[in-house]
């Protein structure tokens, strides 16, 4: 093969390495001279006449009296005088017209002194009006520059701003106002080391075998191609906070080894009309060039909230410009350019119905919060680079964290981290994992504030009512901890282990409910009175009294209805009920809460003696644990949701190691025949 450095007649390339490097002319030093020169220019610019006489000369126009005023440097020994109006021609000799509107004249005098003793002879004998003033005299270089320092600045200011404004002196483009259209995503290249795929993304399985399809797109189209299939234009994801949106698009874009463009809703919207929709036009011509690429808009909601439902009815919203364009931009491009893009909001219920329809977002994929497996997966993610010991376990940690999204995971490993730090301890252990889920959601422990024996004894008395509740009903949240010590906002915490269910039955809300109200009725039963600790407690079961009413239809007097308008139209200004509706709808909310009252303080009268033992243990050692109501109550008769999952999981995985062995089995039988 011949090789290219071979190539014959080829000129050699001319090294330009050696070649002074001019300065580069820029266009603003042409501005700052020409107005230097101006300012020059104005300074200068006075016409008036002026002359220079000798000291004799001096001596005898002054016994005339020709003079108005004079001005005597002593540094300098300089005099400069006025000249009287009617005296012009005295002093200049000839046609007075083209003098100017102040002409002058200087004079080199001796020196002060002999001056001043000609002057006042002068005056006495020939009586002499003008004006003297004795002054020091300045450097006239020093005065030129404090004249143009202010014009100088103004020229500097001007130049630095105009530089700032063009992005010549502002760091990344965009930052000017000359760039103010372009757009601000941020590009991961292919290339990057810091890549992320799906290894780091823990749970989220189902999320994940969606967009595989994506990445094997990217990957290899050819395999949809031929077969005249078309890819996904894009990918919308959705879910609470903090679950993993963005770093599952991360990881697409990772797997998929492409450039990744990411930049937030917010990023479009600007004061400047027309830039929004700019910076989308931009975004895509970027994104058409790296194609194939992935495109990410993070909280997607700043720009694509409905259409016609701004609240300043403004004809030409800059918002409602920027997604039209948006809309524009994800149907006009080709089917097959390799251009793939993704969102993430947590509220695509207020989207606009075009962005989401077949050919811009083609497919929403939800991102819940993770479960019981899926949390055991991201502690075992965050705990990699934290030193732990033994009496770590990841399924126990799993199991104390319901609700818990990916980001609060990763919060708890940190604070348990710095925890143990604070300790001075080498390893993290189990203990530091559940104060800093005490930490987080309950708040840090003020052990400084004072509380009177009366208080504690309220909030203790209070407390139990609560986990002995929670304890013999039967679909009420297991308690886990109980404590006096204030925490946070709250005098007291206890914490519960809530079933992660599917559905939710009207007994189970009815348990709950009855538990809730635990602390007020054993304040009233044991205490005789009631206090406003209860406040949160009450807020949480009118609540629930009325969803269950309203949206649930779990009513006998309203059954079946529902009052919730889940497409967002909140039903214009009026409510979608008569007032006779809402009537009935408040009796049935304090129906059922007053009857869950009376049912727990029913049970605290049954059980007043484990309560008031549980009240005592708490007021003794501050905190207690579920073994200890387990030791006043016994063992709860029923079976947790989380034991009944953890069964069926524990069963499916006997099922899995048995079908090898079936197999092998098989396999062998099939030989011997």
């Amino acid at each position: 093969m011949e090789n290219k450095n071979d190539i014959p007649n080829k000129p050699p390339r001319p090294n330009n390495n050696n070649k002074p490097k001019l300065p580069r002319v820029n266009l603003y030093w042409m501005y700052g001279l020409i107005l230097l020169g101006l300012a020059a220019l104005w300074m200068t610019n006075d016409t008036s006449s002026t002359k220079e006489l000798g000291w004799t000369e001096f001596q005898q126009l002054t016994r005339e009296n020709v003079f108005e005023k004079m001005v005597v440097y002593n540094k300098k020994n300089l005099i400069e005088a006025s000249v009287k109006p009617d005296k012009l021609s005295v002093v200049f000799k000839g046609d007075t017209s083209n003098l100017g509107v102040a002409p002058k004249v200087f004079i080199k005098i001796p020196s002060a002194d002999k001056f001043t003793d000609f002057y006042e002879s002068a005056v006495s004998e020939y009586q002499i009006d003008a004006p003297i003033r004795f002054e020091e005299g300045d450097d006239v270089l020093w005065n030129s520059i404090l004249t143009l320092l202010p014009f100088i600045l103004i020229i500097v200011i001007w130049i630095f701003v105009m530089r700032r404004m063009s992005g010549a002196g502002g760091g990344a483009g965009g930052a000017g106002v000359f760039n103010v259209g372009k757009s601000r995503a941020q590009l991961f290249d292919k290339d990057n080391d810091r890549k992320v795929t799906f290894k780091d993304v823990a749970g989220l399985a189902e999320a994940k075998q969606e967009v595989e399809e994506i990445v094997s797109f990217l990957k290899d189209p050819g395999i949809y191609t031929e077969l005249g299939g078309k890819i996904p234009k894009g990918a919308l994801l959705v879910g609470p906070p903090g679950t993993g949106k963005t770093l599952l698009a991360k990881a697409v874009a990772g797997e998929a080894n492409v450039p990744f463009f990411s930049l937030s809703g917010s990023d479009f919207v600007e004061m400047f009309v027309g830039v929004g929709a700019s910076r989308v036009r931009d975004l895509f011509r970027q994104a058409k060039e790296k194609a194939p690429c992935i495109v990410f808009i993070d909280e997607i909601d700043a720009v694509g909230r409905a259409r016609g439902k701004n609240a300043n009815m403004n004809s030409n919203d800059e918002r409602e410009n920027t997604l039209n364009q948006l809309l524009t931009e994800m149907d006009g491009f080709g089917s097959n350019s390799g251009v793939i893009i993704l969102a993430a909001t947590n509220r695509a219920d207020i989207l606009d119905k075009a962005l989401l329809r077949a050919g811009r977002f083609d497919r929403q994929i939800h991102v819940e919060l993770p479960d019981l497996n899926e949390r055991k997966e991201i502690f075992g993610v965050h705990l990699r680079p934290i030193k732990i010991d033994e009496t770590v376990d990841t399924d126990f940690l799993a199991r104390q964290t319901p609700g818990f999204s990916g980001a609060d995971i990763a919060n708890v490993c940190n604070e348990a981290a710095l925890i143990a730090a604070r300790g001075g301890k080498k390893f993290v252990q189990k203990d530091d994992f559940m104060n800093a889920v005490d930490r987080i959601v309950g708040g840090l422990e003020k052990r400084s504030r004072i509380t009177t024996a009366d208080e504690r004894k309220s909030i203790a008395i209070h407390e139990a009512g609560h986990a002995t509740l929670s304890w013999l009903l039967e679909h009420a949240n297991p308690l886990v901890k109980v404590t006096i010590v204030p925490r946070g906002k709250a005098l007291g915490a206890a914490w519960y282990l809530p079933e992660e269910r599917q559905i939710t039955t009207r007994d189970q809300l009815l348990d709950e409910m009855c538990a809730t109200l635990g602390g007020r009725a054993a304040e009233e039963l044991f205490m005789e009175k009631i206090s406003t600790g209860a406040s949160n407690d009450l807020e949480r079961v009118t609540k629930q009294a009325y969803a269950m009413v309203v949206y649930f239809g779990m009513s006998d007097k309203l059954p079946n209805l529902n009052y919730y308008d889940s497409t967002g139209q909140e039903w214009g200004f009026t409510k979608p009920y008569s007032e006779e509706t809402a009537k009935l709808i408040d009796v049935e909310v304090q129906r059922i809460i007053n009857e869950q009252y009376a049912r727990a303080k029913q049970i605290l009268t049954q059980n007043s003696q484990g309560h008031n033992t549980l009240a005592e243990v708490l007021q003794e050692r501050e905190v207690i644990y579920s073994e200890d109501v387990e030791h006043i109550f016994g063992a709860r008769p029923w079976k947790s949701r989380s034991q009944e999952i953890m069964a069926i999981q524990e069963e499916e995985n006997k099922k899995k190691q048995e079908e090898p062995e079936a197999i092998q089995a098989e396999d062998v039988s099939a030989e011997d025949n």
